[in-house]
């Protein structure tokens, strides 16, 4: 008892000498991840030294900070949708004009460090909507034809499947399939498009937030080329070559060319003679 009574007061000499804790502020999620239209909690605790009431505000990173919680209220498109219990703030209905980088600063003049801070990034998920479908109605046998499918609302980004005759065309595996799916554009490519390939295609949007959305089917006809058809535009092309180049000859021939260019001369008037030429040729007239 009496070595302890010893120690007593050098363990209360260094507790009283020991430095105090400044403010401190921590976040129990730094990424937080929510769906559209419901509520998103951006947790915020802290500690202060000797302060009992620091002053609490959130602000909103950007192009420019805003405030979102400033003077005991919340501010700006926050204000009426939003709650605060501590320094955790819960926004109600988010959508995607909330989602962004949040910063909770306390600040405790009291306190040896009197401002602490973290930092909460929100992402607001969006499910799926009806992707937009460019499907030709026609082609020709042979030729390269690419399908195009786009959801440019869904977040995180959509990934898109085929289907034909409402039937999941899969991405191919074998060398000597003729389409090339990209899951990440949408695009369906034939490389070669053949007559069976004719049918009705459609594309689904995915993402997992939200249900798959597909568009309207649209029936594709792959036809063969009609080769009389060009043989006889080919031939009439050359027919028309052939009469022009002959007319063009025949007209130069007769000399249509030559006639204008000399009606072009008929009104030609010389220029007056010099007075000593026309006595000239009078004398040797005599």
């Amino acid at each position: 008892m009496e070595g302890t009574s010893l120690y007593l007061p050098i363990v209360v000499l260094l507790m009283q000498c020991s430095p105090s804790v400044p403010v401190t502020v921590s976040t129990n999620k730094h990424k937080v991840e929510v769906r559209e239209f419901s509520d998103a909690v951006l947790s915020c605790m802290f500690r202060t030294e000797r302060d009992p009431n620091p002053r609490i505000e959130w602000k909103k990173k950007g192009k420019d900070v805003s405030f979102v919680y400033f003077d005991g209220h919340f501010r700006g498109p926050f204000e009426g949708r939003a709650t605060i219990e501590g320094a955790t703030v819960t926004l109600q209905r988010v959508t995607q004009e909330d989602a962004g980088d949040y910063r909770c600063e306390i600040s405790a003049p009291l306190d040896s460090v009197n401002l602490g801070e973290t930092n909460v990034t929100l992402k607001v998920l969006v499910p799926p909507h009806t992707p937009f479908c460019e499907i030709p109605s026609s082609a020709v046998t042979g030729s390269v034809v690419q399908l195009r499918c786009k959801d440019q609302q869904s977040i995180p980004p959509a990934t898109y499947s085929w289907y034909k005759d409402n039937q999941p065309m899969s991405p191919p595996r074998r060398a000597n399939v003729t389409y090339l799916i990209n899951s990440h554009t949408g695009v369906l490519e034939f490389k070669a498009v053949a007559k069976e390939d004719t049918g009705r295609y459609s594309c689904l949007a995915s993402n997992g937030v939200g249900p798959a959305k597909m568009c309207e089917g649209k029936h594709m006809t792959i036809e063969d080329v009609n080769v009389t058809a060009v043989v006889a535009a080919v031939l009439v092309v050359c027919l028309v070559v052939v009469v022009c180049s002959c007319g063009g000859f025949l007209l130069h021939r007769n000399g249509f060319f030559s006639r204008h260019r000399g009606r072009s001369n008929v009104n030609y008037i010389p220029p007056p003679q010099e007075p000593q030429d026309f006595k000239h040729t009078q004398s040797f007239m005599l």
